[in-house]
């Protein structure tokens, strides 16, 4: 059964064939909707293209969501291209991974600006722009992670960025449900995808992860597709302003049973 027959989504921070982006636009894709992607910038085209091609994605455009008018651009062609939006991804974050090690009090304004505007204020921005073009009943999705709750060695900024893009959800989720529209977060456990790369000792954090968490289990990029699938279907027709854990159970433990060496 294909939970999403007939509903257009589009995918925003798809990077690479790791990126959890794709792996939520693969889900959807096989659910049934149709399925538009965008990207950061020239950097990820010869990556995303490709990409786009084995699903036979037709509407692919670039964004630099701390540029307004390319948000609200993008929002005109897809309402050109899909007449109205029924799922919209926000997965998009960034900081400079230089500061992402140390004391978090080394944090610099510059970067701390950067990663609050393009990791939480842009779900914001990009909410806003599609407003007009979601249909009722529509689902915005976001993804976060568990250093917005808790300390995480070496996420330092994003963990603050994490934490506002958690409370945009809760607010955004406000805003839109007189309109019959849910606004919802998926907050996964570590995944080896290109922005992990840039958390130092990521590593070692993925390898005690599977020790740790109750199922002992790692997470896939396909785990939270599924979770994707849900919330952009109507079996959440009433689920909003949540955070949904895909961590193998790891945000419910206060001390494990053991410390893996």
């Amino acid at each position: 059964m294909k939970l999403l027959e007939g509903k257009n989504a589009l995918v925003f921070g798809v990077a690479n064939k790791r990126s959890i982006a794709w792996g939520i636009t693969q889900a959807l894709h096989e659910h049934g909707a149709n399925v538009g992607v965008s990207y950061a910038g020239e950097i990820f085209e010869k990556r995303v293209f490709p990409l786009a091609e084995s699903l036979n994605l037709d509407f692919v455009e670039a964004c630099d969501v701390t540029s307004d008018e390319q948000i609200e651009a993008v929002a005109i062609k897809a309402k050109e291209h899909f007449g109205e939006i029924d799922i919209l991804v926000h997965a998009i974050a960034y900081a400079d991974r230089e500061e992402l090690v140390g004391p978090f009090y080394n944090t610099s304004r510059k970067n701390w600006n950067m990663a609050l505007e393009i990791s939480a204020f842009s779900f914001s921005a990009i909410a806003k722009a599609f407003q007009p073009v979601l249909r009722k009943g529509a689902s915005l999705m976001t993804l976060t992670y568990y250093g917005s709750v808790k300390v995480v060695p070496s996420y330092n900024v994003m963990g603050v960025a994490k934490a506002a893009l958690e409370s945009v959800t809760r607010y955004l989720a406000r805003d839109f449900g007189p309109q019959g529209i849910r606004v919802n977060a998926i907050s996964a456990g570590p995944i080896r995808t290109l922005a992990a790369a840039g958390v130092r000792g990521f590593k070692d954090l993925y390898r005690r992860f599977k020790l740790m968490a109750p199922l002992r289990q790692d997470i896939t990029i396909e785990d939270v597709g599924g979770a994707a699938v849900f919330l952009a279907s109507d079996l959440s027709s009433k689920t909003t302003g949540e955070i949904l854990y895909v961590d193998s159970g790891y945000n419910i433990v206060g001390i494990p049973d053991e410390y893996p060496e």
